[in-house]
């Protein structure tokens, strides 16, 4: 069987403990992963050469990750080693980007197409270097970063990178999540991975691809651990990223060294106008709820409107309703089965608990007339929910699940952004100067689009949900005059 190992200072190691990740259809094992304890993991973070990647420039470093980008969608890169064999070497078969396609789906339960659109979603992050670190760096002459200091556009400015080594404790829900994390190459900081449970595939890949492409295998990190190891890793580092749900990230909310990803609470705002003329809208509305099969913190999980909502939610829901649970090889396969099965019930479970308070109905199961929760085998499925809410105050009102789920909420625009709350993602679809005008002083709302435009749609050279380069870097005052 296959046995990923860890990566010490990008060095292969094999523990003792492990564990085995399965094919979420058949449940067989599909490869060991060896696990990373706290201790090992502390002590390889102070032992870390943050200087590693110092010795290149920025300009080569981007480089790097344009020569990475075709290795990552085409090369046989060394995954791991044969159990049978032990740690001697690489195993003798090299992970193909097909056999990659066929393992993160079978771990992970996302169909095969979605896998392939997370794969180019990376493969874009590897072209598009230098487009997104211009976002981060708000496109001060890069060359300032290798000497430390430097005339830009008539401003002296100087960096210092706090951020001797980074890490990041991984989802296993969607392998775009990996395009936050990986501009800290070229910004030349060494990077620790904890990847998530049933995706070692993406990180692991994403790595070998970086030093096939010439750069040190000594800036690389790679610990499959459980809790403990994960909070020893954040603590360890100078600055961190921590992906997971509102549990997983509160602990850390005080810590200004981890940057947190966590849920989303996304949203399709409708002006006035927009709402009356809501059918032009039903398109980009579905869209945002259901790409990526739901799993992303950038997709919708509200719409606001402040008319026609029942017109709204009987539109999208007769869409969503037609979407099937398919096996994740077939190709027009929209959602994602669940790897861990008991996960979908509870949601399910927690869903129709919401229900039973007065106010809300899930629309989508009441046109297809089947249950949300859907089993075949081994898999479970939760199947596209839409659910109308008589008021912004209604429990079911700002949740987000691992799959497409959405409420639809009428509200006045004169009352929406008092109600809305956090939102990482806001499209506000109107003509309504008066309404752009309050979005944009809105501070609940992380990033904005105005007009049609879908939540999952990002641009690279605006980032959101925090600055990856503001986070590994602090500006200092610098004056220079020469000796006499």
């Amino acid at each position: 069987m296959l046995h990923i190992p860890i990566l010490r200072h990008g060095k292969p190691y094999t523990s003792v403990e492990t564990v085995e990740i399965l094919h979420h259809a058949t449940g067989e094992p599909v490869a060991v992963v060896s696990q990373a304890n706290s201790g090992l993991i502390t002590r390889d973070v102070n032992r870390w050469d943050h200087r590693v990647l110092e010795r290149f420039s920025v300009a080569e470093l981007i480089d790097a990750c344009h020569k990475a980008a075709g290795i990552f969608m085409t090369a046989s890169l060394p995954l791991g080693y044969d159990s049978l064999a032990g740690a001697s070497g690489w195993s003798s078969t090299k992970q193909s980007f097909e056999d990659y396609i066929h393992q993160l789906s079978a771990t992970t339960g996302m169909p095969q197409a979605l896998c392939r659109n997370n794969a180019d979603k990376i493969r874009r992050m590897f072209t598009e270097m230098e487009l997104i670190l211009a976002g981060l760096t708000r496109g001060f002459d890069l060359s300032i970063l290798d000497r430390g200091y430097g005339d830009d556009d008539r401003r002296m400015l100087s960096w210092h990178r706090e951020a001797r080594t980074f890490g990041a404790v991984l989802p296993s829900n969607s392998p775009g999540v990996h395009s936050l994390w990986m501009p800290a190459i070229p910004l030349k900081t060494p990077v620790i991975l904890k990847p998530g449970r049933e995706e070692p595939w993406s990180p692991w890949r994403i790595i070998q691809s970086f030093i096939a492409a010439g750069l040190p295998a000594e800036a690389f990190g790679f610990y499959p651990t459980d809790h403990a190891g994960a909070g020893a890793l954040l603590r360890a580092v100078d600055r961190a990223m921590l992906f997971g749900d509102t549990s997983t990230t509160k602990p850390w909310a005080d810590d200004h060294r981890v940057e947190l990803h966590g849920p989303g609470f996304s949203k399709v705002l409708l002006g006035d106008d927009a709402a009356k003329n809501w059918e032009k809208h039903v398109d980009v509305i579905t869209s945002s709820i259901l790409a990526n099969g739901g799993r992303s913190c950038i997709n919708a999980s509200a719409v606001w409107t402040p008319s026609h909502g029942r017109e709204i939610v009987e539109a999208v829901a007769k869409i969503l309703a037609t979407v099937q649970a398919l096996p994740a090889d077939h190709p027009d396969a929209k959602i994602a089965a669940f790897a861990n099965p008991k996960m979908p019930e509870l949601i399910s479970a927690s869903i129709d608990g919401g229900l039973r308070e007065p106010g809300a109905e899930d629309v989508t199961q009441r046109i297809r007339g089947t249950p949300r929760l859907v089993t075949v085998g081994r898999c479970a499925y939760l199947l596209p929910t839409l659910i109308r809410c008589d008021s912004w105050e209604h429990p079911l009102a700002n949740r987000e699940f691992l799959f497409p789920f959405a409420s639809v909420i009428e509200c006045p625009t004169s009352e929406m952004l008092s109600h809305i709350g956090s939102t990482l993602i806001g499209t506000v679809i109107t003509s309504n100067q008066q309404f752009i005008t309050n979005c944009m002083a809105c501070g609940d709302i992380d990033r904005l689009n105005i007009g049609p435009i879908p939540t999952w749609r990002i641009s690279w050279d605006q980032p959101h949900e925090g600055n990856l380069f503001q986070h590994l870097y602090r500006q200092r005052a610098y004056q220079f005059e020469p000796a006499a």
